[in-house]
């Protein structure tokens, strides 16, 4: 029976910490609440290395974090992220279908209480992360600027929010 001593215990969460893209310290351009109807759904926050948000290429590392403020499930929600990429129309049916897979396997349902972040990197790829642990990562460098469009775009369809997130408080 092989018995794991203290040093090696350390080693090993060493090695399990550097596998993982930690979520950085990033501080907050804006933030505000989405309401759908009657019911918040959800408090959103955006982050940047300066706190200031331009475009994604100069403000990345970008933070996106959602606190969720009611059971939401993660079919749904992938739902209402197809739905707004249709609106936009900014990117390819086929490539939308791509990423619907890949988030079904990256997000997770969620509760009150609980956070979604993305943190789009200065390389184009963007990692997800339920409560603070990283889910996945989508390294297609079309994903970040389609994903962060539904907030952050002219044309989102909440613009209150985009304003409340993309202004300095």
């Amino acid at each position: 029976m092989y018995r794991l001593t203290s040093v090696g215990l350390l080693f090993l969460l060493g090695m399990l910490s550097f596998s993982a893209v930690a979520l950085p310290e990033l501080n907050t351009v804006g933030q505000g609440s989405y309401r759908y109807l009657f019911w918040q759904l959800y408090d959103a926050r955006l982050a940047t290395p300066n706190g200031e948000f331009s475009d994604y290429k100069t403000s990345s590392p970008l933070l996106l974090e959602l606190e969720y403020k009611r059971k939401i499930a993660k079919d749904d929600i992938i739902t209402a992220t197809l739905e707004q990429w249709q609106k936009l129309n900014n990117v390819a049916k086929s490539q939308q279908d791509n990423w619907v897979v890949q988030l079904g396997k990256l997000w997770r349902d969620v509760d009150k209480g609980d956070k979604l972040s993305a943190l789009m990197q200065q390389d184009g790829s963007v990692v997800f992360y339920f409560n603070g642990e990283e889910t996945g990562k989508v390294t297609d460098t079309e994903f970040g600027p389609a994903f962060f469009d539904i907030w952050l775009s002219p044309q989102s369809s909440a613009p209150k929010l985009r304003r409340q997130l993309i202004t300095a408080q």
